[in-house]
């Protein structure tokens, strides 16, 4: 394993939670804006410098230099490999981009401190492997989006119902993991436990109410920064990929590619912006989780630059409608509000970032779309055009929205519509990265390549994972040979009855 040149991680890790307490306790609440703007900053920053040391040092994994928490505890805690090199700065970007374009009239509503504890959680979440510090950090995850809904007074049942269930099936899913073995036959209990508790977290139907219920009730910048991240698909990488059977995964993909279909069919006839985007997110991520599932390196490799492009587009396309809501309110889509005379520069971005999350050409998600969808004919090929079916439901939802919301008669307003300058300063950020991704994509897709055929060989190696497989292949054989000799009887019979 090798070792960064600078404790990275876990200063990008420390660097927020300090901002957390400074800004709740000490900052002049007039500043705190620009002071949380500065602070996701430099996480951002540390996050990328963590990037390019990794890829300079050419290994699959490295630990922090000059490790505290390691040095403290006995054993290495946080570790990059090319899993989630790339997913610590997209969890710093999201971060950064929404607090950047919120506006100083969410101030009430929008916690900053919350925010910054939030994304402290998350790159420590990127930053493990599968231990029982991933397990407490996924479980810490949840508690700020709680403490939130409990602070503007909605109601936390449906929340709290769904993420208790997650909890448990996490931490008994793990416990009887570390207590049958990894490579035991007993492994598919808790696997199957493990699988449950990551399909809640990423909202698989018909496990997703929570998450319409949270677009609903929390702060849109709250639920875009707890789902857009997947972290529950970075559950399924870390606990289920490596000890489930194939049949176990293609029926993860079976449930996710029936929620993406059912999610981008709900799109269409949504009558609220926020639910759209809700549905639109779950119909993207379980796409994820498809290409996730296949277990080859190309279906892997799409399903791993997939997550990026969806990281990246929904989060500019749900900013975007946030930057909206911050002027009209709630966006009802029954309405043509003719918005794009005022707000020339957020429609565009609106379309862009639209499009780039169902695989449009020329954008981050255009490749990756191409292969998971190649990956998952090799498998079989209705999957793949359920695939296609998938993300042609969304785009009809993309565009479908765009005309409500920036075609129709223009209605003069007593305030300025157009983006200040931080929205437009998050908008240049996304839209670079987006076409940016789609015109130079080869160093993004050999690096998910490369990672992917390290995940598949090391889940070779666990010989429960094709335990199933061989049986099945020698149960195959055996009616091989039983025809094969049946024929034979027959062309005895037949040769008795000539005679």
């Amino acid at each position: 394993m090798g070792e960064l040149h600078f404790p990275w991680m876990e200063a990008s890790i420390l660097v927020p939670l300090v901002g957390a307490i400074w800004i709740r306790f000490f900052a002049n609440p007039d500043h705190s804006f620009r002071q949380a703007v500065a602070i996701s900053g430099l996480t951002l920053a540390l996050t990328v410098g963590e990037l390019i040391d990794f890829i300079m040092l050419g290994t699959f994994a490295a630990h922090d230099h000059w490790a505290v928490i390691d040095w403290l505890f006995h054993q290495e805690v946080f570790v990059v490999d090319e899993l989630s090199a790339f997913l610590l700065p997209l969890g710093a970007l999201i971060h950064f981009v929404t607090v950047l374009s919120t506006l100083r009239t969410k101030a009430p509503r929008f916690s900053l401190t919350s925010t910054l504890v939030s994304e402290a959680i998350l790159l420590a979440t990127f930053s493990c492997r599968a231990s029982w510090t991933l397990v407490a950090l996924m479980c810490l995850a949840t508690l700020p989006v709680y403490l939130e809904l409990k602070r503007r007074g909605r109601c936390t049942r449906i929340f709290v119902l769904h993420m208790s269930v997650f909890v448990v099936l996490l931490v008994v899913g793990y416990a009887a993991l570390q207590w049958t073995g990894e490579v035991s036959q007993s492994v598919l209990i808790p696997g199957a436990l493990l699988t449950a508790a990551a399909l809640l977290r990423s909202g698989i139907a018909p496990l997703h109410l929570w998450m319409t219920d949270l677009f609903e009730k929390a702060t849109f910048g709250t639920a875009i920064l707890f789902v857009t991240p997947l972290t529950g698909a970075y559950a399924v990488m870390r606990f289920v990929l490596p000890i489930a059977p194939d049949w176990a995964l293609q029926s993860i993909a079976v449930l996710s590619l029936v929620t993406a279909v059912y999610a981008g069919g709900m799109s269409l006839v949504q009558r609220e912006a926020r639910r759209m985007f809700c549905y639109l997110f779950l119909s993207q991520a379980s796409l994820v989780l498809v290409g996730l599932e296949l277990v080859t390196p190309i279906g892997l490799t799409g399903a791993l630059c997939v997550w990026l492009s969806v990281g990246l587009s929904l989060t500019g396309f749900g900013i975007t409608l946030r930057s909206i809501e911050a002027r009209i309110s709630r966006i009802s889509l029954a309405d043509y509000h003719g918005l794009s005379r005022h707000m020339p520069t957020l429609a565009g971005f609106f379309l862009l970032t639209g499009l780039a999350a169902i695989g449009f050409p020329f954008t981050v998600g255009f490749v990756g779309m191409e292969l998971l969808i190649e990956g998952a004919v090799e498998v079989y090929p209705l999957v793949g055009m359920t695939v296609v079916i998938a993300a042609a439901l969304c785009g009809i939802a993309v565009l479908m929205a765009y005309f409500r919301i920036f075609t129709g008669r223009s209605h003069a307003t007593l305030i300025p519509m157009h983006a200040r300058r931080s929205e437009r300063i998050a908008v240049l950020m996304l839209t670079v990265l987006i076409l940016g991704g789609g015109l130079v994509p080869q160093p993004g897709v050999a690096s998910r390549y490369h990672a992917a055929k390290e995940l598949t060989e090391k889940r070779a190696l666990n010989p429960i994972t094709h335990a199933t497989k061989n049986y099945d292949n020698a149960h195959h054989d055996s009616d091989d040979s039983d025809t094969d000799e049946s024929d034979d009887d027959d062309d005895v019979v037949g040769r008795d009855h000539d005679d």
